[in-house]
């Protein structure tokens, strides 16, 4: 492992909690496309599976802020641990009534209520920040290593997923994502040593921290980056059904992961100058120009090189996102605003896996490639829209030569004040 990465993990506790939380998002990249896999060979229907998985990603954008407002005020182990029983009972009734063919409406019905999952994700990442805050240099590699973590989810998660719901039966891809989400999210609360400490009822200022401009535009930037996403795993599965090789597709979206999991890896690796906002808006823009290669592919093999070439601009956004959020939210609220931006990737998953559900249906998986190549331009016209609102401002004589490396300095009084007035 490389020098910054074994650092990170030089303090108690930083193995155990990172390793739970890799079964913790398992369920990220298998619950969605094991619904659209479990779903198509019941019915073969990709519009209704497109549709149901929408409804999951929508359903967890609503509730998921809503969960972690609470685990700042409460803590992690006193919120997580319920709302995932509930999210694991949705999916037994979901599973049970996709199993007995019950009426359309009872699947939406329980898919909404699997929305209950937490963000893990943003769980792990505030157990870093409260760890290195100030110390921008091991933030950088902690959040670089939580993007390898995230796709290396990416990477086996499908595989599973498709992989045993095409060769077991149906539901067996939702079930392990069940079983991985219980195991990851009860291991985590049970270390409470690096829990962060609930922050005291005063300092949680009134309203949300979507108030903040800043994280405003990159949650709606995020919404077309997570159409890309959504759109991608449907077009897929169904792309690889009509040459004739279903279950190929997972090695297929494991190709697209380890593109942004070895792009991750060297830019945990990088000492970065320069402000946070400029390097954000050219990974957009490189998701963005990178969807182009999808409209001109006709084989498996030439669709795998090509989202290998997409994916190495996912990682190092989705890093330099963190850093933008630790500037722009308070810190009373960072596992709140951390989740918002998972929040515009869930709204994005849902639209652009129902819309490409829909084109798959009318007009073929080839043709489907254009969501993704439509969701980039959005995305790419967002950002370079927004960016006023994330560019550096004039550095105070607190922040000091750390802002000035893209990660804002913490802790001081100053910059929690200036942090309460962005939101204000």
């Amino acid at each position: 492992m490389p020098s910054p990465y074994r650092a990170i993990f030089g303090r108690p506790g930083t193995k155990s909690f990172s390793a739970a939380g890799l079964l913790g998002r398992m369920p990220l990249s298998m619950m969605g496309i094991g619904i659209v896999t479990m779903i198509s060979q019941l019915t073969g229907r990709y519009g209704l599976a497109g549709a149901l998985s929408a409804t999951l990603a929508l359903s967890a954008a609503v509730i998921g802020p809503q969960i972690s407002r609470l685990v700042d005020r409460h803590g992690q182990r006193r919120v997580l641990r319920p709302a995932t029983l509930v999210s694991i009972a949705a999916v037994a009734g979901l599973l049970l009534s996709a199993q007995q063919r019950w009426a359309d409406w009872i699947l939406f019905v329980f898919a909404a209520c699997v929305g209950c999952v937490p963000s893990v994700g943003s769980m792990i990442r505030a157990r870093w920040a409260e760890l290195y805050r100030g110390s921008p240099r091991m933030l950088h590699a902690a959040y670089s290593w939580e993007s390898i973590v995230d796709e290396m989810c990416f990477i086996v998660g499908p595989i599973l997923s498709i992989g045993l719901s095409t060769a077991w039966f149906p539901e067996a891809g939702p079930l392990l994502a069940a079983g991985f989400l219980a195991a990851g999210v009860f291991w985590l609360t049970a270390q409470r040593r690096t829990e962060p400490v609930p922050h005291p009822r005063e300092q949680h200022a009134k309203g949300s921290a979507l108030r903040s401009r800043g994280l405003q535009v990159l949650v709606v930037t995020f919404v077309a980056t997570g159409a890309i996403f959504g759109a991608i795993d449907v077009v897929t599965v169904a792309f690889a059904e009509e040459v004739g090789h279903k279950a190929a597709a997972s090695l297929v979206l494991a190709v697209y992961a380890l593109g942004s999991c070895a792009a991750g890896a060297v830019f945990g690796l990088l000492h970065l100058k320069g402000h946070a906002s400029r390097r954000w808006v050219v990974g957009v823009c490189a998701m963005a120009v990178s969807m182009v290669p999808l409209q001109l592919v006709g084989t498996l093999p030439l669709l795998a090189a090509a989202l290998f070439l997409a994916g190495l601009s996912i990682a190092p956004t989705m890093v330099t996102t963190m850093a933008l959020i630790e500037e722009h939210v308070p810190r009373a609220k960072l596992t709140e605003g951390m989740t918002w931006t998972s929040t515009g990737l869930a709204v994005g998953v849902a639209l652009g896996s129902s819309a490409a559900g829909w084109v798959v249906d009318a007009a073929g998986a080839a043709r489907g490639y254009l969501v993704p190549g439509v969701a980039g331009v959005l995305a790419a016209l967002v950002a370079f829209a927004g960016y006023r609102w994330l560019r550096p401002r004039p550095a105070s004589p607190v922040a000091g030569p750390a802002a000035a490396g893209g990660l804002p300095a913490q802790g001081g009084p100053a910059t929690e004040r200036q942090d309460e007035e962005r939101v204000a």
